[in-house]
Order: C-alpha cells, then sequence, then structure tokens
C-alpha cells in the first residue's frame, strides 16, 4: 500500500510539475531609496495606440508585486510614480522577476519565465551592439573636433558595417526565436518602419510558433500584411500607364460630380487642402497652367481633403480655383484619397485624352512643360 501511494505522489507531483502556472506574479525590485506607499502602475498599449491601465500596486521597502492571470504573451510597462521611463515586461503565466534601479527603469534586468528570459537575452546582445555605437560616435565627435578626415572616413566605414551588422542580427534573431513574442514584435517594427521587405515579413512570419501566431502583436502583422498588399494593388492601378480609377464626390454645392463627366484632352486631379501650405503656395502656378491652356483642353478637377466645408470653399474663392472641385471632408479617410492611394498632399495625377495616367506629382514649370506637351 505503502508503495502505490509513493507511485501515486510522485505522478501527481509530475503532473503538477508539467502544468502551466494559473497566472503570473511579477515580483518587482528597485534598488535605491523609493518611499513606501509610491505607485506603481502595470500598462499596456490600448486599440488606440494609448497606453492604458492594466493594475497599480504600491512599494513596500523598495519592493512591489503584480498578480492577476494572463492570456497570450503581451508587452506591458511598469510605471513607477515619480521615476522617469519604465521598464518593459511580457506579461505570461509564471513567477517573473524585475530588478531595476530607481534612476535607470528602461535598464530592468528579467527573467523567470520563457518569453522574459527570451526577451532579457534579446535586450542585452541588443544593447552590447548599441555600446559600440556610441563608443563610435563618441570617437567620431573627437576626430570631427580635431579635422582628422582619415579617422572619420574609417569611423563612418565602421557604423554602416555596423548598422548592416544590426539589422542581420535582428533578422537572424528571429529565425532563430520563433517562439519567442519579441520576433513578432522585431517582424512588426520592420513592416511598420519599412525596414523589412513584405515579401521578407511574409517568409519571417511564418517561421513564428503557432503559440505566438496566436498573439496581439502577430495577429497585427496579418493586418499591416493586408494593408500593405492592398497599398501596393493601389499603386498598380495609379502608376503611370495604368487607367485612372473612376471616382465621384460632392460638389461645393452639393451636387455628385464624377471624373468621367469632367475629362478633357488633358486632365489634372489635384489633391489638396484649405490647410496644406504647400498646396496653397503652389496653386498660383496651376492657375496659370489652367488659364493658359484650358482653352486647348485641360480640366482640372481638385479633389480637397479638408474636414469643413466653409474652409474648403473660402479657400477655393480666395485661391481663384475656378475649375471642378469635389470633397467628401473626410481628411485622409477620403474615398478618393485612398483610391489613389494619397497619403500626403500636395498630389497629382495627369490625365491623358483616354484617361490614362501620363505623370505624377508634377508641380512649377514641369507641369507647365508636360500639359504643353500633351496638347500640341
Amino acid at each position: 500500500m505503502k508503495k502505490i501511494a509513493m507511485a501515486l505522489a510522485i505522478t501527481l507531483a509530475i503532473a503538477a510539475c508539467n502544468q502551466k502556472s494559473a497566472g503570473y506574479s511579477i515580483n518587482g525590485t528597485l534598488i535605491g531609496e523609493v518611499e513606501n506607499g509610491t505607485k506603481v502602475y502595470l500598462k499596456k498599449t490600448g486599440e488606440d495606440n494609448q497606453p492604458m491601465d492594466v493594475d497599480t500596486t504600491t512599494v513596500e521597502n523598495g519592493n512591489f508585486v503584480f498578480t492577476g492571470t494572463a492570456g497570450t504573451p503581451e508587452l506591458h510597462f511598469v510605471f513607477v510614480d515619480g521615476l522617469l521611463g519604465y521598464a518593459g515586461v511580457i506579461l505570461e503565466n509564471g513567477q517573473i522577476e524585475l530588478n531595476a534601479q530607481k534612476d535607470s527603469l528602461g535598464m530592468a534586468t528579467l527573467k523567470g519565465t520563457p518569453q522574459n528570459d527570451i526577451f532579457a537575452d534579446y535586450v542585452e546582445k541588443s544593447q552590447a551592439i548599441t555600446q559600440r555605437a556610441r563608443s563610435i560616435q563618441k570617437d567620431m565627435q573627437t576626430a570631427n573636433t580635431e579635422r582628422d578626415e582619415a579617422s572619420i572616413t574609417a569611423l563612418r566605414e565602421e557604423m554602416s558595417e555596423l548598422q548592416e551588422e544590426y539589422q542581420n542580427f535582428e533578422l537572424d534573431y528571429i529565425a532563430t526565436n520563433p517562439n519567442g513574442l519579441v520576433s513578432a514584435m522585431l517582424i512588426e517594427r520592420g513592416l511598420m518602419t519599412g525596414g523589412i521587405p513584405v515579401e521578407k515579413v511574409k517568409e519571417l512570419y511564418e517561421l513564428l510558433s503557432q503559440e505566438i501566431k496566436e498573439t496581439r502583436t502577430a495577429k497585427n502583422i496579418l493586418d499591416r500584411l493586408t494593408e500593405a498588399e492592398e497599398k501596393a494593388e493601389r499603386e498598380k492601378n495609379t502608376d503611370v500607364g495604368a487607367k485612372a480609377p473612376d471616382f465621384s464626390g460632392p460638389d461645393p454645392d452639393g451636387k455628385v460630380l464624377a471624373l468621367n463627366d469632367v475629362m478633357g484632352k488633358v486632365t489634372l486631379i489635384d489633391f489638396w487642402a484649405a490647410w496644406c501650405k504647400p498646396c496653397r503656395a503652389e496653386n498660383p502656378n496651376v492657375v496659370k497652367v489652367y488659364e493658359k491652356y484650358h482653352d486647348k483642353g485641360l480640366h482640372i478637377i481638385g479633389v480637397s481633403l479638408d474636414k469643413k466645408a466653409e474652409d474648403w470653399k473660402k479657400a477655393i474663392a480666395d485661391d481663384g480655383l475656378v475649375w471642378n472641385h469635389v470633397s467628401n471632408l473626410a481628411y485622409f479617410e477620403d474615398e478618393v484619397a485612398k483610391l489613389y492611394n494619397v497619403d500626403a498632399i500636395p498630389a497629382a495625377f495627369l490625365l491623358d485624352e483616354n484617361g490614362v495616367i501620363v505623370a505624377k506629382n508634377l508641380r512649377g514649370p514641369a507641369l507647365e512643360a508636360k500639359v504643353a506637351e500633351l496638347l500640341q
């Protein structure tokens, strides 16, 4: 009977060890004097990309604790009242240890759970490269002060090599740590900044473990990939040589006006807004070209990204823009702007008599020269 009981106890102990922790505990230690009762906040990035509170605790004798239950791993941030900066921590079930100097929360050390161990490893290796970069920058300052051209050239080459090394380091880190949330975070950042090409992002995403693919970060990658592919498709549709997509919108009188209704031998689609200073600065030149070539077949349709009808109409009158205009008064959420992949203004598309885009974003003399060429 004793043997059976012992075997059962061993079996239960092994099963307990194999079970994932039912919740998390962040055990924080602050080195340096921090007054008891000081508030500590656990936050994460909300759907609006703004920090949102998850939990609050207090410091007691230099220590603080957060407890709870986590879903899929997600990056969180620890803020301490009265202290600068914050410490990043990946929230997952298990015992997480966070240690930081009170004056450098951003340099906190983490350990205790798989994701935080990987995160800490990445941070340590990344910081080592960053320190090398700072050393080069310091040497560069000295070389500049001494006007040592040979050293300046050598240091620039060294920095360029280090930048390439860092990029390769991150790509290699993703590939060798497919089960790390930090890998998904690096992919997302690379996609957002354009540092990693879309095709490479797809390749790296497929390397991620199934657990990581279920995280919010990985789902963001898929959403951004979809957006990038849609943007690429829209760019094809508005490249030089493509047939300009038709569109319609309300004119200043509220009547619906379509591009196909106002086409000329040459048509300029001009994206602008009353609040856009570069647009307003360019308007006199567009007026000049219109007055010179309208009788020969130049038509213009202005697409405003204004929000207020009164601002839009006043700018039309003030600048003497006597051609056709439409606006949904929706800023960059305007359907026409999205259709033409416009994310900055002024932007312009020049069409021939068949509605084919023959040039983009011409201004000043270049616009007049191209219009003159097309109307010969």
